[in-house]
């Protein structure tokens, strides 16, 4: 019968214990990185006229490549993180869903990722597409804030 209960429970055991493991890597990631807001335009729009803070959006597609290689590298960063939650109200777009249709249209979206850098009253001060390194968006971003 141990035979048994050991050659069941312990894949079980395993497969629990690594699944909890992965769970806290992604949220040691996702604390760690910047700090998207997740409320509708409009909130987010009022937040940066409160704060009087610019506004960082991140437009992207799911199945784009290079949106999820910002994601993964460049927005975890922890230098990169800092900059944008200390400076930024920060946003990511799914321009292909839901409220994000819409807001591509309104900016012009016509390629993923594209990052906007908007005043506190939504209107652009500058438009990047494509992916860039931690050091290439901090550069961007020191550039703007001057």
């Amino acid at each position: 019968m141990a035979p048994f209960l050991m050659t069941f429970f312990l894949p079980l055991y395993l497969l629990i214990f690594n699944q909890q493991i992965h769970v806290h890597n992604q949220a040691d990631n996702l604390s760690k990185g910047i700090r998207f807001e997740h409320g509708s335009w409009k909130e987010v729009l009022a937040k940066a006229q409160k704060e009087n803070k610019m506004i960082f959006v991140d437009f992207y597609a799911t199945w784009c490549g290079p949106c999820k290689k910002l994601k993964k590298q460049t927005f975890i960063d922890k230098n990169v993180a800092a900059y944008f939650n200390e400076n930024f109200i920060n946003v990511a777009i799914d321009a292909e869903k839901g409220e994000g249709v819409g807001l591509s249209e309104k900016y012009l979206i016509e390629a993923y990722p594209t990052l906007l850098f908007l005043h506190p009253n939504g209107l652009v001060s500058e438009t990047h597409v494509g992916f860039f390194t931690a050091e290439e968006l901090l550069d961007v971003a020191g550039k703007i804030q001057k």
